[in-house]
C-alpha cells in the first residue's frame, strides 16, 4: 500500500474535541480514541509550568498529502509544536482488509490505492483489529486458527461510525475494542484473512483490520525457538 499511514496524535483529554475538529475540517473523518494518563515527572511537569493530566490518544488514517498540510495545521492552530501541547506522528500502513475499509477510512483524502509494501529487513508486524466492544474472543478465535499466537485488547471509541452505512452497508456502534497482535509478516495474511471471514463486517464483531511494520521484537524467542525445532 502506497502513502498511506497511521495518524497518532496525544493530547490533553481537554483538548481532543479541537483535534478531531480540526481533522474534521481536513477530510480525516474517522478516528478511534482511547483514554490514557500522563506520566512525566514532577521535575519535568514543573519545567513547563504545567499539570498532570488525563490523556487522549487518536488513532487515523490519512494519506501522505493530508498529513502535510493536517501537520501544519496542527502546529499553526493548535500549536502543536509548543512543548507541553502534544505530539503527532505517523506510521506507514503495510496493509488493510477489504477496499471498502480503506475508502471508509480515508475518504474525501483523494487516496489512490497502490502496491503493498514492507519495509526492508522487517520479519514482523502488529495487525490492529478494530472491532465492537465485547467481541475480541471471536476476534482472536479466529485468528489463532490461522496461526497467531495471542493479542491484546484496548477499549476505545470511533468518531465518524454514522458515516459506515455510506460505505460498508452496516451501521457500526462507536464503543469500540482494538485488538494488537503482533505476528510474523510471513503469516499475517492468513490471520487477516481469518478474522475477516470470522469476525468481519458481516460478523456481530464486525472488524477492520489492518497491519503496521514492526522492525524488531523481544519475548517471541520461545515460539520462534520451537517452530525452529520443528
Amino acid at each position: 500500500m502506497s502513502n498511506v499511514y497511521m495518524m497518532a496524535a496525544v493530547a490533553d483529554r481537554k483538548r481532543a474535541p479541537d483535534f478531531l475538529e480540526l481533522y474534521k475540517a481536513h477530510q480525516v473523518e474517522v478516528s478511534f480514541v482511547l483514554l490514557g494518563h500522563g506520566t512525566a515527572g514532577s521535575d519535568i511537569l514543573d519545567c513547563f509550568g504545567l499539570e498532570s493530566a488525563e490523556k487522549t490518544l487518536m488513532l487515523s488514517i490519512v494519506t501522505e498529502e493530508v498529513w502535510k498540510t493536517l501537520k501544519k495545521a496542527m502546529e499553526k492552530e493548535l500549536k502543536i509544536d509548543v512543548p507541553g501541547t502534544g505530539i503527532a506522528f505517523i506510521v506507514p500502513l503495510c496493509s488493510i482488509g477489504g477496499k471498502r475499509e480503506l475508502l471508509f477510512l480515508t475518504e474525501n483524502q483523494n487516496f489512490v490505492k497502490g502496491e503493498e509494501t514492507v519495509l526492508k529487513g522487517t520479519t514482523h508486524e502488529v495487525l490492529l483489529v478494530i472491532a465492537n466492544q465485547g467481541y475480541s474472543d471471536m476476534v482472536m478465535d479466529a485468528a489463532r486458527e490461522a496461526g497467531a499466537a495471542g493479542g491484546t485488547s484496548l477499549h476505545a471509541k470511533g468518531v465518524g461510525m454514522k458515516r459506515a452505512e455510506k460505505f460498508l452497508g452496516v451501521s457500526l456502534v462507536s464503543d469500540k475494542e482494538i485488538i494488537m497482535i503482533v505476528t510474523k509478516t510471513r503469516e499475517k495474511n492468513a490471520i487477516m484473512k481469518a478474522v475477516m471471514e470470522k469476525a468481519g463486517l458481516e460478523s456481530k464483531a464486525q472488524s477492520i483490520v489492518f497491519s503496521l511494520p514492526v522492525t524488531s521484537t523481544a519475548g517471541l524467542r520461545l515460539i520462534e525457538d520451537s517452530e525452529g525445532e520443528e
